[in-house]
């Protein structure tokens, strides 16, 4: 089986780079897309892509694969970005993004190869990652399963439903990563129904927590490749810019959705190339 493991160093800053490229690209469409939390995902995908997860894109239900699931669907040009640049189908795909008849929509679609499961209605991928887990323990296997989360959807109550039932269970072999931006579609999480303190929470439900740098590639592989304590499910919180790479929507909630100009699309590259070469 293939294995990310150990890719060579830079490999995932660069690819990263890539990632939000692609993301713009796709919000320039005649449809736009899910701009600031797209952007905010790039160096956690790349990451896990690059140097955690043990996936095969020729073979992308080889049963002793890692699994992931993009719980904050609202991510998924992120996600699509990430697939091709890992190798599970080519990148002149992405053309046909928002197209009559694609599978390549807004939210994750599961016939695309590397996507495990449709996402869109925030809340489930926790409870799924809890199934996932079970389902490891029962053949006696190492996978793991990561789910990426936003923190707006910590505000469902099914999250923490799953989260007790993850600690009940003792389920180590589950790996959750929020996407902390501090921002949901109508503001700040904090002015709408706040989750701080945040590591508390997750302790308080027999969780490990890690707290990172979300754009730090170095501390997201550290947190996302170190052993889990036994018996306990592990979260890292990562704190990261909703937008980020692009000065004008950055931690703006405006950056939610985004269909941009030719003006603005030639900025946001713009920008982003000079903040890959600075």
């Amino acid at each position: 089986m293939t294995t990310t493991i150990g890719a060579p160093p830079g490999t995932a800053a660069e690819t990263a780079a890539r990632i939000r490229e692609h993301i713009v690209n796709l919000c320039a469409s005649a449809e736009g897309g899910h701009l600031g939390g797209s952007m905010s995902l790039a160096e956690i995908l790349a990451t896990l892509y690059t140097r955690v997860l043990r996936v095969d894109p020729l073979r992308p239900a080889d049963p002793s694969r890692d699994v992931l699931l993009l719980s904050k669907g609202h991510g998924g040009l992120a996600l699509y970005a990430a697939l091709t640049e890992a190798g599970f189908f080519p990148a002149t795909r992405l053309d046909e993004y928002a197209q009559p008849g694609s599978e390549f929509m807004a939210h994750p679609h599961a016939e695309i190869p590397g996507v495990e499961m449709p996402s869109g209605s925030l809340g489930h991928g926790l409870a799924l990652a809890v199934g996932f887990a079970l389902g490891f323990r029962l053949d006696g296997t190492d996978r793991r399963c990561f789910v990426v989360m936003g923190d707006g959807e910590l505000q469902e109550g099914s999250v923490w439903e799953a989260a007790s039932v993850a600690a009940a269970q003792r389920l180590d072999g589950i790996v959750a990563v929020v996407d902390r931006n501090r921002l949901q579609i109508t503001g700040a999480t904090e002015t709408i129904d706040a989750l701080e303190p945040l590591a508390d929470r997750w302790s308080a439900f027999g969780w490990s927590v890690r707290e990172v740098d979300g754009h730090s590639i170095e501390e997201l592989e550290t947190a996302l490749s170190e052993p889990p304590v036994p018996g306990k499910p592990t979260v890292v919180i990562a704190h990261t810019v909703k937008g980020k790479g692009i000065p004008f929507v950055e931690d703006q909630p405006r950056s939610h959705y985004a269909k941009l100009g030719e003006r603005q699309h030639a900025k946001a590259l713009a920008a982003l190339r000079k903040g890959a070469g600075s």
